[in-house]
């Protein structure tokens, strides 16, 4: 049983199906675009020479002193599991190989706090200005922002604030 009657039909049946897929095709293809960061969002670096580094990128004096325990501008701090440290050469670097090295990186934090991923800077990365670890890296961080009452641990307990206040 022949369910098709001639190879003539198949191949007009075939040539019409590639003629109505491949317009419809073109009209989804332009929204891959929408998907880049515009450059508005990053702080570019590269017109220095250097890389684009994500939103929220801070920079600071990054030193490890046995990880994932590290210092960031002479402040205690911790790597996150999985953390990432790149060289100026965008290669990665095991944390052991630089223990003891005070050097100047752009990073981020990850939701917990922690450092999520380093970059150690080239001289002309250097260069460009970048905001460092004064600013919150959110409006609603504990350790940095001084906003609302705080216990000092001194205060008598009908005396702290209560909810609403």
């Amino acid at each position: 049983m022949n369910r098709c009657k001639s190879p003539r039909t198949s191949f007009i049946v075939i040539a019409l199906a590639a003629l109505l897929v491949a317009p419809a095709g073109a009209l989804f293809c332009g929204h891959a675009a929408a998907q880049l960061v515009e450059p508005s969002a990053t702080q570019n670096e590269a017109a220095n020479g250097g890389r684009n580094f994500p939103p929220g990128t801070l920079r600071g004096r990054f030193m490890v002193v046995n990880a994932p325990e590290i210092q960031l501008d002479g402040q205690p701090e911790r790597l996150s599991p999985g953390a990432r440290i790149r060289s100026a050469e965008r290669m990665l670097v095991m944390p052991a190989s630089i223990t003891g090295q005070n050097l100047l990186v752009n990073y981020t934090r990850d939701a917990a706090g922690l450092v999520r991923e380093v970059w150690i800077l080239s001289p002309d990365e250097a260069r460009a200005k970048r905001a460092s670890a004064e600013k919150p890296l959110l409006n609603f961080w504990p350790f940095v922002a001084d906003s609302g009452p705080r216990d000092d641990g001194k205060t008598p307990f009908d005396q702290l604030p209560r909810y609403g206040q």
